[in-house]
């Protein structure tokens, strides 16, 4: 059984802190703990294994959580979220500063937050830690460790919903001007992005670049001839390398 997404809540109004660890429990998510000021958020993300981090802008404390995104950019490699009363220019300068991974308005339903976490969880690439942290690494000769999730899906923009895609129910990507066109079995999603960008998000051992224009998933090649590749009953071109790798696995 997968185990379930690990959270640390650092919140100072108590009744909103409970309250989102109720949201967060009923979805199925499992709260690591639910502290007030920075100081206590240091010692959790010290002690415990946590993969995301919902964090209120004002805190109890001298130190902001602006201050606590910082430290966990420098620190550690898991996705943070504000969760903030404050959306003035001003705050949300201050807080790209940081890199958040989201940025949620109070109030918000349920939705909002299971939303907010699961396109945090799902769009964060673990690696990217800051300048600081690898020459840390490097110093005490620990290397890279990594506590962040497992992605096996992506989340994609539809209307005024975000769908999660799996990554195995994904056949091609095709490529049209400045959109890609994400192709499953029976839907098709607009993402404005270059195929070249978003091939990097994929897993690398199921989905190659076919051709200039197109991206698939190996798993669901259902034909192929000289020029062409089926997949869901759409023919796709294929360059003469694609063709030989493809050749190369099938004899293999």
């Amino acid at each position: 059984m997968e185990e379930p997404i690990k959270i640390l809540i650092v919140e100072d109004n108590v009744i909103i802190a409970d309250d989102m660890q109720s949201m967060l429990e009923e979805i199925g998510y499992e709260i690591v703990d639910n502290v007030i000021v920075y100081e206590q958020a240091v010692e959790v993300l010290k002690n415990n294994q946590v993969d995301l981090v919902l964090i209120d802008i004002i805190l109890a404390s001298d130190k902001t959580g602006i201050d606590l995104g910082k430290h966990i950019r420098e620190s550690y490699d898991i996705p943070f979220i504000f969760v903030t009363s404050n959306s003035d220019r001003a705050t949300v300068e201050n807080a790209k500063t940081v890199q958040p991974n989201g940025y949620l308005v109070k109030p918000f339903e349920q939705q909002d937050l299971y939303t907010s976490i699961e396109i945090a969880l799902s769009n964060f690439e673990p690696g990217k830690k800051s300048k600081a942290a690898e020459v840390e690494d490097q110093v005490a000769g620990e290397g890279f460790t990594s506590n962040s999730v497992l992605k096996d899906s992506i989340f994609v923009k539809k209307q005024h919903l975000y769908y999660r895609i799996y990554f195995d129910d994904i056949r091609f990507i095709k490529a049209d001007n400045v959109y890609l066109e994400v192709n499953t079995k029976d839907k098709k999603f607009l993402v404005r992005s270059p195929l070249k960008n978003y091939l990097e998000k994929l897993p690398q051992n199921k989905f190659y670049r076919a051709h200039k224009s197109y991206i698939v998933n190996v798993d669901h090649i259902d034909g192929i001839n000289t020029r062409d590749i089926l997949i869901n009953g759409t023919l796709i071109p294929i360059s003469k390398d694609f063709k030989e790798f493809i050749i190369s696995a099938m004899n293999s």
